[in-house]
Parts: C-alpha cells; structure tokens; sequence
C-alpha cells in the first residue's frame, strides 16, 4: 500500500500537463434508445433507485471538502553502501511537498484527513500546514494528531464565522452495490466528483497490519484524492479514500477507502489529544491460503497461520507456537474479512482473552494477556530483522559517517524488541550492526548483520552517538584498532579487534 497509495506496480508517474481526455460520444447517460417493431423511439428509463443526478448531494457536501498542502524539510541520506566504500559525501536536507485532501467534521474547523498526506514521505519536520476552501481562501492548519497504524490525521483551522461540516455515517450498513460519490483533488485538480459503486466491504489487501480492512470502490480515486470523503446517498462520510490497486498509476476502477466505523472512534481520540493504545499478540502470521489450508486438513476460509512467536511477548507466554492455527479470539472468528490483526488490534491491552487455535490437528484453547501494540516505527525496527530478512533497510540504519568510514559497519540502536529478536534479554545495553562492508577488517574478522556490539575499548555503549565518540577518540589517541566486544545469538560475547581504516 503506498500514499494513494498504490497497491500493485506501484508507480510515480503523475498524469499531468498534456493528459489526454477522452470524450466518449453515443446516446445521453442514463437512458437507452431503442426502436420497436413500429420504428418508433422510446425512452427507457433507469431502473428504481439509480440517482438521476448528483448535483444536488454535491452542491451540499463540496463545500466542506478541503485541499491539503504541506512544506516539510526531509533529511536525504546519501547512499550508505557509496559510504561504506569511502566515497565522498554527507547528509543533506531538502525540501519536500504533498497534495492531499481532507474535510471538515464541525463548525469550529476541525479536518480530517489521512496521516500519509501530512508526512509525505514518513519521514522528516512539518514546516506548515495550508487547507485551502473550495473557493480558494486558504487558512494555516495546526496538527492536532495523526496516527500512522491507521493512516488518519486531524487539522485545526479557525476563522470568525463557522465552516460548514459534514459528518461520518454507519459504514456498518454499507452493502455491495450502494451508490458512492468521491469528491477529493486528484492530481491538484480542486473540487473533483466522481462516482461509483461498494464493490466489497471490508476488503483485506494482503498488505497486513491491524487495518488492512478497506471498502472497496469502483469510483475513480487518484493521486490527490487521498484523504478525502467517500459519500453515501445520505450525504454521510462512510469512508475515507487511501489508497489504489493498480498496474498503471493511475485509476482501473479500484479504489479503497477506510471504513468510517473504524475512523470516527480514532477520530474523536485524536480531538480530545488521547494516544491511541492497541492490542498485540506478538506473533508473525500467513494467510491460511489453499494449500496450506489442505495440508493441515482444515477449512480454507478461516484461521491463520502462525509462522514465528516473538520471544517473551502475550503469545509467547500464553504458550502458543509456530505452526499453530488461530481459529478465533473471544469467540471472534478469524476470517479474511476479519483478520487476527484487526481483531486484536481492538482489544484494550491488559486483556485477557481466548485463543482457539488448531496444533497438530487437535483443537485447543488457550488464554492470553493482550499486551499494547509497538509504535509503527518500533514494529518496523523488528521487522528489519525478521528470520527471513535478505537485505539491510537502509532507511533504519545510523548513517552517521564516522562509524561506516572508520570501522566498515553500519549500527542501530538496540530496542527491547530487537533484542528479544536477537535472542538477548530486554535490558541488553548495546548497538546492532545492521551492514557490513564487505572490504572492511570488520568483514573479515566475521562480524554480520545483527551482531550487537556491547563494549568499544572497553566502555559501555548504548547508542550509536557513544560508538562514534570512541571510534573519534581511539583515531585522535593514534590507535589503529577498536576493541569491541559482540554478543551474537547463541553464543558467549567476544572481544574482536578491528582495524581502523
């Protein structure tokens, strides 16, 4: 899923500035011409609850239907592995923009919008923040909150007399077939409608993730259009667009929206300044796909596969094992419509709930402790160490100059989380090594990709700034080598010698 977001073939072509429209001629919309037996025309008209138009819905709703814009200062990290040979070169910053849209909940100017359009890329400071009217008056936005695991932000902006408003409606009614309208600004192009059909409810993209449960929509949703409200004929926001599935770039007619019953709660914590807390499991899982459904003898459209159990977390100590199958969790079917995630996801942590599951073809039930979801940022550093990790996510690494420069390794704080993955206790002091250049002494003396580095010279290090300090000291004292000592799983910690270069 990419910020709208792309979800298959993900492109950055912009349909811009020479876009070619085309023009389809033929008999007017909404009716069909048709000759009888006696030559004569008729009309037939559209069947009972097809809308002769939209304009009416839309004279009303468009004028809370905002344009995004924000500034931002991104830091640019050179290429680490350009660093790693020694080439030249420093961080730098550089200015970034993004386009999205949003709308307004109240009078008092309260906007809603996706959390993608104020972060552009997901990295980097927030310089300002313009809403722009559908007339074109601009106001500053101050952030009032944003929640990445949901992708959904909240604005403020004020003014003397009220804004008009709309407001969210029960997604939960939403049935295949409804009639939607879209109103956003797709590629900057203000005040854009477009409609359209709930081709599903509550669509799982196989993207993962404790929301990865979307309406679907045939309605024409493009870059710009993120952030902006998904109408019902009542003139309710029963989605908010996020996001497209497509091999081209732009619209093939499907869009996906989060449901407004999952965004209004978030919504109403995000006004009153509430952190949003979630439940997790600690477990690493798979779609229950054919195959693997049919070779452990149970049904193919329930359940998930528990691929790996992450030390010491709520599963682990509620006993639960790789290669178990979770069936439900408080009675709660796990469906491809209704994911593990998402269920535990919304589960207050410190719950205790059920889990029956399928190991070894036999059914059982065990109880766990729900604990509180890692921060987005924090899943992402375990996740840069997952068993099956081919290659280093260079945007997670510290690339700080000195370190790579000197000893020929890139290093990341250490987490409890990383820890736990690595096979150390939670209270580990140390830096992971997330890179090796291959060239480097380190290479050579047989340091890799999630050794951590407890001691340089004999000093405690806790953070990659500490490392840096040693490495500058030990070249400033003239030494020629670091002494560190590495922990790596299932091991005893060593001391190894590494040249400096």
């Amino acid at each position: 899923m990419k910020p709208v977001r792309y979800a298959y073939a993900v492109t950055s072509a912009l349909l811009v500035g020479g876009a070619m429209v085309s023009l389809a001629t033929g008999v007017p919309a909404g009716a069909q011409v048709a000759q009888n037996d006696a030559n004569q025309m008729r009309t037939v008209a559209p069947p009972t609850g097809a809308p002769a138009s939209f304009a009416d819905l839309t004279e009303q709703l468009a004028p809370a239907v905002v344009n995004i814009s924000t500034r931002q200062r991104l830091k640019v990290q050179n290429n680490p592995l350009a660093q790693l040979f020694g080439m030249p070169g420093q961080p730098q910053t550089r200015e970034a923009q993004s386009l999205g849209s949003g709308f307004i909940i109240s009078a008092d100017g309260y906007v809603v919008t996706n959390n993608h359009v104020i972060t552009a890329e997901g990295k980097g400071d927030v310089e300002s923040i313009t809403v722009t009217m559908p007339d074109g008056t601009e106001y500053p936005a101050e952030m009032v909150g944003r929640d990445a695991a949901s992708d959904l932000a909240v604005l403020k902006i004020s003014r003397s007399k009220p804004f008009p408003f709309v407001e969210f409606g029960d997604s939960s009614q939403a049935r295949v077939g409804d009639w939607v309208i879209a109103i956003g600004n797709p590629f900057g192009l203000g005040g854009t409608v477009t409609s359209g059909i709930i081709s599903a409810v509550y669509r799982n993209t196989g993207s993962g993730g404790a929301y990865d449960r979307y309406l679907q929509t045939d309605a024409s949703i493009n870059r710009g259009n993120s952030g902006g409200p998904m109408f019902d004929m009542r003139g309710q926001v029963i989605g908010i667009n996020n996001a497209i599935f497509s091999p081209s770039g732009g619209s093939v007619g499907i869009g996906f929206a989060i449901p407004a019953e999952t965004a209004a709660p978030i919504v109403q914590k995000l006004m009153k300044g509430q952190s949003i807390e979630r439940g997790y499991l600690g477990v690493r899982i798979q779609q229950l796909n054919e195959d693997l459904a049919d070779s452990l003898g149970i049904a193919h459209n329930r359940g998930e596969f528990v691929q790996a159990v992450e030390p010491g977390g709520a599963a682990d100590k509620a006993g639960l094992q790789a290669g178990d199958v979770i069936l439900k969790v408080n009675g709660q079917d796990v469906t491809p419509d209704q994911t593990l995630s998402y269920l535990v996801a919304n589960i207050a942590p410190g719950s205790r709930v059920t889990i029956d599951l399928v190991r070894d073809g036999k059914p059982r039930t065990v109880s766990a402790t729900v604990s509180k979801r890692p921060s987005e940022e924090e899943l992402a550093q375990q996740q840069m160490f997952d068993p099956d990790a081919n290659s280093l996510d260079n945007d997670n690494g510290d690339n700080g100059g000195l370190i790579e420069e000197s000893l020929g390794v890139q290093v990341i704080p250490l987490t409890p989380q990383i820890a736990r993955q690595l096979g150390a206790s939670d209270d580990t002091q140390g830096v992971v090594i997330a890179g090796v250049d291959p060239a480097s002494d380190a290479a050579v003396k047989g340091l890799q990709r999630g050794d951590i580095v407890l001691t340089a010279n004999y000093k405690a290090i806790s953070t990659p700034d500490e490392l840096e300090a040693t490495v500058s000291s030990a070249k400033r004292a003239g030494r020629e080598a670091v002494l560190l000592r590495i922990q790596r799983r299932g091991r005893p910690a060593t001391y190894v010698p590494i040249r400096l270069r």
